[in-house]
């Protein structure tokens, strides 16, 4: 059995070959019938000639249609029609399974991304859909083939947790509870007969235990589901998403900053150079209304530059033009601020540093000269904002307990990573990567839930 992509790739002589996969069109005529065929190895499919007067075909001929998956064997030749360098010469075929037509909701013609959502399990076989997700299988090795090549252990952190990591509540609750029994409403919740012996939720982060194993292992880094019951319904959205975070030991800021880019870059050339195909096809769609490939390209390239808070507040300041969101020290940036800075002020992608403490999360480093700051770092992009955010993380124990306890968070709860700080404890560092954001900055793709197979968001579980 061979693969259309290794037809497409010249990696398949002409000759006898043998393919199976689902139809796309299907055209019949007196003297010669064509099918388009896709297995999913590519945006583009082969096309099939068929003599009508072929009995393996001329039996079920009706039954083909958009949607049925069939395997065929034949020549596999050079196309002297336009658009196709290669077809298949067809000697016998097979109806493996017949799709009402109905019934079956992809049909020939194109389809809204809104449509393709409420198809979810169907989806995947369309053209757009199909690209994002070869997309994002690609970009899933390379994460791996980065961090495996220089050193990093590659962490199953938890998917249930009893640390929220960024302390914001916004955390599923995981129990064994009988809270859908009604003798149970206005009991109050005893975490202690719960299944975990306290209160436990899906993880938000996986960063916290990853500090753990990296002043174990020196560098390491997570890949994998993160949640969070935000009930936000916006295109960039998620209740659970991929994160990619990496925590390195002996490690300061400015290392930290080094790495985040590296990666970035490593990515951008790893997906021109293994889904170009796909990119260019994405590229065309309509709601893209730029040069796709040269933003990539741009970010894979570029020198970034790196700007204090401090310097990004007066260039923000000092702008030619008025933002919604009035600038001042101590403000989070928006993204009309972050795009200016990429697209106006530097032109290309920039690290801010050295944010407000009172902005930023409990365990990011107080920095000695300037307390009221702390060591944290923005990867902002053109186009998009924000991609990356990281920090050199707090080693000093008396200085991440007086944060905490600013912050109101429990020492108790807390206890295992200030035993980090307590035995052992080293300078290090890491940043955070939400895999979907770099998926739509990649591919295009204007909506977060049309970069994972099933998004989950709120009033959707399904699928």
């Amino acid at each position: 059995m061979v693969r259309i992509s290794a037809i497409h790739a010249g990696e398949v002589s002409p000759g006898l070959v043998r393919c199976s996969g689902w139809v796309k069109t299907h055209r019949q005529s007196k003297n010669v019938s064509f099918i388009e065929l896709t297995d999913g190895s590519s945006v583009a499919g082969v096309q099939l000639v068929l003599d009508p007067k072929l009995s393996s075909y001329a039996s079920v001929a009706g039954e083909i249609s958009t949607g049925a998956s069939i395997t065929c064997e034949g020549e596999l030749r050079a196309s002297p029609g336009k658009g196709q360098k290669f077809e298949i010469e067809v000697s016998s075929l097979s109806l493996i399974g017949s799709a009402d037509q109905e019934q079956y909701p992809l049909q020939k013609k194109g389809h809204s991304l809104e449509f393709l959502r409420e198809h979810l399990h169907l989806r995947s076989r369309s053209n757009t859909i199909g690209a994002v997700l070869r997309v994002r299988s690609e970009l899933s090795f390379a994460v791996h083939e980065f961090f495996r090549d220089r050193g990093f252990l590659y962490l199953h952190s938890p998917i249930i947790s009893t640390s929220d990591c960024e302390g914001a509540g916004e955390v599923f609750r995981v129990t064994t509870l009988p809270i859908e029994d009604p003798s149970f409403s206005g009991k109050g919740i005893d975490y202690q007969q719960d299944f975990f012996g306290e209160k436990a939720g899906l993880t938000v982060s996986g960063q916290l235990q990853a500090e753990a194993v990296a002043l174990s292992h020196t560098n390491c880094y997570t890949f994998g589901p993160t949640f969070r019951s935000e009930n936000s319904n916006t295109t960039r959205h998620l209740a659970e998403f991929w994160m990619i975070e990496p925590e390195m030991a002996f490690c300061a800021l400015e290392g930290n900053i080094a790495v985040a880019q590296d990666f970035v870059q490593y990515l951008a050339k790893s997906v021109l150079e293994r889904c170009h195909d796909d990119i260019a096809f994405l590229s065309k769609r309509d709601w893209v209304k730029y040069d796709l490939e040269e933003l990539i390209r741009h970010v894979g390239e570029s020198d970034y530059e790196v700007l204090d808070y401090g310097e990004a507040i007066a260039a923000l300041e000092g702008a030619s033009r008025s933002f919604e969101f009035p600038v001042q020290w101590g403000m989070d940036l928006q993204a009309e601020h972050e795009r200016y800075l990429t697209e106006e002020h530097v032109k290309k992608p920039v690290f801010v540093v050295n944010y407000p403490a009172a902005i930023k999360a409990f365990y990011m480093r107080s920095r000695d000269d300037e307390p009221e700051t702390v060591s944290a770092m923005d990867l902002l992009v053109p186009r998009l904002g924000e991609l990356i955010g990281g920090s050199q993380r707090e080693e000093r124990l008396d200085r991440l307990t007086a944060r905490m306890e600013e912050m109101g968070l429990s020492l108790e709860e807390y206890s295992w990573y200030l035993d980090l700080r307590r035995y052992g404890s080293v300078p290090h560092s890491g940043f955070g990567l939400g895999f979907e954001r770099l998926l739509m900055y990649f591919t295009g793709m204007q909506n977060i839930r049309d970069v994972i197979a099933f998004p989950r968001y709120p009033g959707h579980a399904k699928g």
